[in-house]
């Protein structure tokens, strides 16, 4: 058997932002390479259309996405064998080597071709790292939490993710309104990026102060994952999946907003920021309502209507073409993937045995990520192309929260207050 260690009394406000910088820096990097990703195009493709350029950039951006299935596999497990605290150590600690790396990558006018290889391998060393990141840190925050309050702690994650969409949006607006165009091309996004890294040593010294939440007995083998967690890993995976394409979805707003409604950089900025203030709030509200009413109810009911307003939002954005319908609409669906996105997560670690927790976690978040969210951006630029439709985004997200709601409604309530756990 394992020793699960859940003594904690309270984390201070500067130990819960540690553990959940790490995901707020993944949507941080995220974010600012995506806001700037026509300008980044401009320094590692600067040959071929505009739209070539684009597509080649977001391929760089994709292939991040293929090693984090290999960092859930190794990271992730890693947090089962010794500890929460040292996987999450290290997959920061190459998180903020990988995007400094990449901020400081020279041009294609400097170094040619090794301009872009350099940017993959970077790209492919933060995907690593951040596949290995979500497990352990999930992990810790449901295991130092009570079970009462398990949805409120997990949601900090979602909470800090959307105010590092605040912190992007600003930044990515302040740069898009100070700099002329050759500057956000030449060192504008560089700087955006750095910023960003700026928190990793802090997050490290904090980070390596924790309290430890799972320890293993050593010589005992844990059991094997039965057949029946296996089949419901499967049914969690079509939820992450679904959660993971809606959420990169309404990130790509940024580009939907200058590339296909014709609207400035300024006003894409203003509304990913607006975005996240209530993403913000919304995260934690979610959190408390799925411990007070359960997981199912609150996560089924939030996908579901995000469902139903994803193309009337597409729709009154493409016809009116203003700042405000950006706004409303961006705003409208982010708060509710925030309410419902906390429940979700908790229901994927509350099904896990804690001796593959963090693991398993990481593994299924890894795949998501890596199948549906690092491609996300690329497949709507593509269908919008190929149908000359810009409702495309909206069908390919709709589709995907379909198949997610089927896997909810097909799966048991894990909170305690509705098992009695």
């Amino acid at each position: 058997m394992e020793i699960q260690q859940t003594t904690i009394s309270t984390l201070s406000g500067k130990q819960i932002a540690a553990v959940a910088a790490g995901n707020a820096l993944e949507f941080y990097d995220f974010l600012i390479f995506g806001f700037f990703a026509v300008p980044i195009s401009a320094v590692f493709f600067p040959a071929g259309s505009p739209t070539t350029s684009l597509l080649r950039t977001l391929l760089i951006f994709g292939v991040g996405f293929l090693t984090r299935p290999l960092g859930g596999i190794l990271i992730g497990p890693l947090g089962d064998r010794v500890g929460r605290k040292p996987a999450m150590l290290l997959s920061f600690g190459l998180m903020g080597f990988a995007i400094v790396g990449m901020a400081l990558t020279p041009s294609y006018a400097s170094i040619g071709i090794a301009a872009p290889l350099l940017a993959v391998i970077f790209r492919l060393l933060q995907g690593f790292a951040l596949g290995g990141e979500v497990g352990p840190t999930t992990a810790f925050l449901m295991e130092a939490a009570p079970p009462e309050k398990r949805g409120r702690y997990v949601s900090i994650q979602l909470a800090t993710q959307y105010a590092a969409t605040l912190a992007a949006g600003v930044i990515g607006g302040l740069l898009a309104q100070s700099l002329t165009p050759e500057n956000l091309v030449s060192w504008g996004w560089r700087v955006a990026m750095l910023l960003g890294a700026a928190v990793v040593p802090f997050a490290l010294i904090i980070r390596r102060n924790l309290p430890e939440t799972f320890a293993r007995r050593a010589g005992v083998k844990p059991p094997a994952m039965t057949r029946s967690q296996r089949g419901l890993s499967l049914l969690m995976l079509v939820m992450a999946a679904a959660g993971t394409i809606a959420s990169y979805t309404i990130i790509f707003l940024n580009i939907f907003a200058t590339q296909t409604l014709g609207l400035t950089q300024a006003q894409a900025f203003g509304a990913a920021a607006a975005a996240g203030l209530c993403g913000a709030i919304a995260a934690p509200i979610g959190g408390w309502l799925c411990d007070r009413l359960g997981r199912k109810p609150v996560m089924i009911a939030a996908f579901a209507l995000l469902c139903a307003v994803g193309v009337p939002c597409f729709m009154l954005m493409t016809q009116l073409r203003t700042s405000l319908a950006l706004d409303g609409s961006a705003v409208l669906m982010t708060v509710l993937l925030a309410l419902g996105t906390p429940a979700s997560l908790s229901f994927l670690s509350e099904n896990l045995p804690p001796h593959l927790r963090s693991g398993g976690i990481g593994i299924i978040y890894a795949v998501a990520i890596a199948l549906f969210g690092g491609t996300a951006a690329f497949v709507v630029t593509w269908l919008t192309a190929v149908t000359h439709s810009p409702l495309a985004p909206a069908w390919y997200m709709c589709g995907a929260l379909l198949m997610g709601l089927c896997a909810m409604l097909a799966v048991r309530e894990s909170a305690p207050i509705k098992t009695g756990g």
